[in-house]
Formats: structure tokens, sequence, C-alpha cells
């Protein structure tokens, strides 16, 4: 079993992982890096199926338990006594029917955190319905907001599986294991991707009920309907960033580019025309040379990269944000803590059930 380091905020809480899909595996990742022991429970036919997530399952004791038979569930109940948190993501009654859910696995241990990971959460009218990400951000309105005006686009799973699904489930663990142990009793977190997602919607909402927010896309300060909040093509057909909300970050951008005589931007009349410049001018260097241009500018002017160079980027590289794992290069835990970025944790160990069950009794 993976020993975390003395100086990671989560040593010593115990987290039992149940196999899922999305939310639940890079919540679990990131538990793993502050130093949590996580162990996995697999069911058997995930281990003959293709690995789809390589080093996100790190930092894991990872054990195979058929937990449809009588054998697999009395260990998995041996674990759950033993641990701090259980996290699952299963569809709503799946763990009941198994006989372990949140009330039976509280009669083995009633301090425990049962932490539940769906996309439409564990009761409403779509409750039971199968669905992914994209329908999560559609049902939530979250969808619809992004993109150009003629279609939604249709963004990586990072909103509703990774923002409003992995990082609502750890908040919540978080939040309820900030109480102490023995004041925390028969804890059950329903965390809905519907509902991370719209509360990451709250400002547009509120926004819109003041009427400063449009309810079309390419019609809002960010979603591209100011010409120096978007990207542009460059002569290499690579991309720039361009974020100049602001009155003086829009100066240097336009005293940089060699644009002052530009119409007011104040005008929604002249955004045509502002856009149109930018696009010219952006277009006559490549990606990297109007990244050396606008350097130290003080404009909001980035390059677009992809993840290969991101990789690469002397920011990046500066604060260890991407670290090597059995050679891999992979994104090192976050955030910081004193100064001091948590060291990664090793690729996950397979293990027997019954060894798992012993290292947590202390035996």
């Amino acid at each position: 079993m993976n020993s975390p380091t003395n100086d990671k905020p989560l040593r010593g809480l115990r987290v039992l992982e149940v196999d899922a899909l999305g939310p639940v595996p890079l919540a679990c990742m990131m538990l793993a890096d502050w130093g949590a022991e996580v162990v996995r429970v697999e069911n058997p036919a995930s281990r003959s199926a293709p690995d789809t997530y390589g080093s996100v399952l790190r930092g894991r004791v990872r054990v195979t338990l058929d937990l449809k038979n009588g054998q697999g569930q009395q260990e998995f109940m041996e674990l759950a006594e033993s641990a701090d948190v259980l996290v699952e993501g299963m569809r709503p009654g799946v763990m009941e029917r198994l006989g372990l859910g949140p009330e039976a696995v509280f009669e083995k241990n009633e301090h425990l955190v049962y932490a539940r990971m769906t996309g439409w959460g564990q009761e409403g009218p779509l409750a039971s319905e199968a669905g992914h990400d994209i329908n999560y951000i559609a049902l939530s309105g979250v969808l619809h907001a992004i993109g150009p005006e003629s279609k939604p686009a249709i963004p990586l799973n990072l909103i509703g599986d990774f923002a409003g699904g992995s990082c609502f489930l750890l908040m919540g663990v978080l939040a309820a294991l900030y109480r102490p142990r023995v004041e925390r009793r028969r804890v059950v977190i329903d965390a809905a991707m519907v509902d991370g997602v719209s509360v990451l919607m709250s400002l547009m909402h509120s926004r819109q009920h003041m009427g400063q927010w449009q309810d079309q896309r390419a019609s809002n300060p960010l979603d591209g309907a100011l010409p120096w909040y978007d990207t542009y093509r460059t002569k290499d057909q690579q991309h720039i960033a361009v974020g100049a909300l602001e009155p003086k970050f829009y100066a240097h951008l336009i005293d940089t580019l060699g644009l002052k005589d530009l119409p007011s931007r104040d005008d929604r009349g002249n955004l045509p025309t502002i856009r149109a410049a930018f696009e010219r001018t952006f277009a006559t260097r490549s990606r990297d040379e109007w990244a050396e241009i606008f350097k130290g500018k003080d404009a909001c002017v980035t390059p677009v990269l992809n993840m290969a160079d991101a990789r690469t980027s002397p920011h990046l590289t500066s604060r260890s944000t991407f670290a090597l794992l059995d050679g891999e290069p992979v994104p090192a835990p976050a955030p910081i803590f004193n100064n001091k970025r948590s060291p990664i944790a090793q690729q996950g160990q397979f293990a027997e059930a019954k060894d798992a069950i012993r290292r947590w009794r202390g035996v």
C-alpha cells in the first residue's frame, strides 16, 4: 500500500473507492495525491477491459471484488468498517440492491462519510436515466451558453464530469470531514453534476436576472461578443487568445498592435470594424512571434497551446505544473501547500482484498 508522506494534508485518511466512470476516479486521484490511503474496489470484468484511465488511477491499492456475491460483499463491508470515506458512482439504487447502501454500511461504521456521485442526482424524474457530460450540461443551461451563435460547441468533459462532478464531490467530502469523527454520523453526500454545473453558472443567472446577460451565444462579454475577448488565427495557422477586457489592458493591446486609430470600443456598432482589424493584424505574424512581442506588455494576450506545448511552457515548467510518473508526463498535484508542491502519488498497486483489510485493521 502506498505510504503517504508526512507533509501531505490528508495523511491518515482512509478512502474506499468503488470502481466507476468519470468524476469518481479523478476525485479519488486527488485525494490520493493529497495523502489519503485509497483502496479502489474493481469489478473482475474491469481487469480485462482496456485501460482508459492510466495515471488517473495512481495512488491506490486496487483490489478485485465481485460485489454481486456474498464473499465479495462481506470483504467490501470489512473494508468499509475501517474507512473514513466511501465514494461510489453507481446509478441510484444499485448499491442498495447489492446490500451495500448507506444504511447497511452505517450499521458497520456510522462515522463513515458515504459520498455518491451521479449525473442527475439520487432523486428526480431523470435520476435513473442514462446520460453523459453533454447531457448534464445541456439540461443545466450550460451547453446553450457555449459556442458561436450558430450552434452550441461541444466542450471537453471538463465542465460536467470534472468541474461540476469531481470538484463538488471533493468539496462535499472535505466539508463533511471538517466535523470531528465522533460528531460525524451517517453523512450521505448526494453530488450531482446537474447541481454542480448550475452552481458554476451562478454569476450568469444573476446577471440575466438583472438584465445584464442575453440568452444568446456570442452576445455577452465573455462568450465571444467582444473582439478584445476572443481568439485569432495567426500566420502559421495557430491561434492567439486575447482577454483585454479592462480599458488599461485594451490600451496596451491596440498600442502593441499599432492600431491606435481604431474607432471607440464603447460604440457596439464599431465592433465589426475592430474585429476585422484584429483579424488582419494577427494574421501577419506567427503565434510565437506575437507571444514574444506581447511579453511583458500587460495586454492579456497569450498563445493558444496544445497539450504537448503546454507541458513544455516556460511558465508551467517553472512551477513544476507537470511531473513524470514512470516516464509519463502528468499534471502534478494542486494546489500547492506551504510553498511546496506535493510529490505525485505512485502508480496504483494491485493487492488482495484480505491484505488491504488487514492493513487497515493494523494486523
